[in-house]
């Protein structure tokens, strides 16, 4: 049996992840206090009529603050069990949340406490720490839509190989701002760069004329070899240490020409040898 725990701040996606795996077949609980995660699995165990393969649960800040500090001794009971175990945690900037609360016109769930929205955010994130530290996928919905979020959870989750390592390759643009959601962060922004080629500038590194220029630049070749390199020594060791998933990004000024031409060649290069690799172009989409 799979078991999914969906966790994070208010406001950064977390219904729309249970949503999507809820339509893809799971048994979804959403809002489940902490303290009963373990009685609940096991009821779900020993169900004989049509038992289910695949839960999902949803944990947020409204778990007793003790059992939220406890998560890890409270989960460790069920990775005794014959099942595989994946904590996702969703988090967003704070202008992010603030606006996506403004948008909505919806309370945070701590702000009925009397806290303003910007200090209930601020104590949700506390509350929740040891959840994101105790996280297999931690997912900065920051720069994502809903659209981006349900295609990244059934890529990630749904496409894994069980007790397979996933890898996500993204390419972004320094000007953007870093995501927060990565295991490695390269930056090549020492790289030779096509916008200052005016017929390059509005194409992008998946486009032929781009790839040939990079292509042709021996510090481009110098930059992949050595990222290459390093990943391939440093990628297994993560996966003997039981990590479902790896996310690597790589960083150009605009995320348009030079990280998306790196990235889309390492997915080329690690897909011959892991069964899960996915690319995002964060500024292209």
């Amino acid at each position: 049996m799979k078991l999914v725990i969906i966790s994070g701040l208010s406001g950064s996606g977390k219904t729309v992840a249970l949503h999507t795996l809820e339509d893809e077949d799971f048994y979804c609980v959403d809002n489940l206090p902490l303290g009963l995660l373990p009685d609940f699995v096991q009821r779900v165990m020993n169900r004989t009529i049509q038992p289910y393969e695949s839960i999902a649960v949803g944990i947020d800040a409204r778990s007793e603050a003790q059992d939220l500090r406890r998560f890890s001794q409270i989960i460790q009971p069920l990775r005794e069990l014959d099942i595989e175990i994946i904590i996702i945690y969703l988090q967003a900037e704070l202008t992010t949340l603030i606006k996506r609360f403004s948008d909505t016109r919806r309370r945070h769930p701590l702000s009925r406490k009397g806290l303003p929205l910007t200090e209930a955010i601020e104590v949700e994130r506390s509350l929740l720490s040891d959840i994101a530290i105790e996280s297999d996928l931690y997912i900065d919905t920051t720069y994502r839509n809903i659209h981006q979020l349900r295609s990244l959870i059934k890529e990630r989750i749904l496409t894994r190989e069980e007790n397979g390592l996933s890898v996500l390759l993204q390419s972004f643009g320094y000007k953007h701002g870093t995501p927060t959601d990565s295991d490695f962060v390269f930056d090549v922004r020492c790289l030779p760069n096509p916008y200052w080629e005016t017929q390059l500038r509005p194409m992008t590194g998946r486009d032929a004329e781009v790839i040939e220029f990079l292509g042709q630049s021996d510090e481009v070749e110098q930059m992949l070899a050595h990222i290459r390199e390093f990943l391939d020594y440093w990628i297994p060791k993560f996966a003997q240490q039981n990590r479902c998933y790896l996310t690597i990004s790589i960083g150009c000024t605009g995320g348009q020409h030079r990280s998306v031409y790196m990235a889309e060649k390492l997915r080329t290069h690690f897909a011959e040898s892991i069964e899960s690799v996915s690319i995002r172009h964060r500024e292209l989409e």
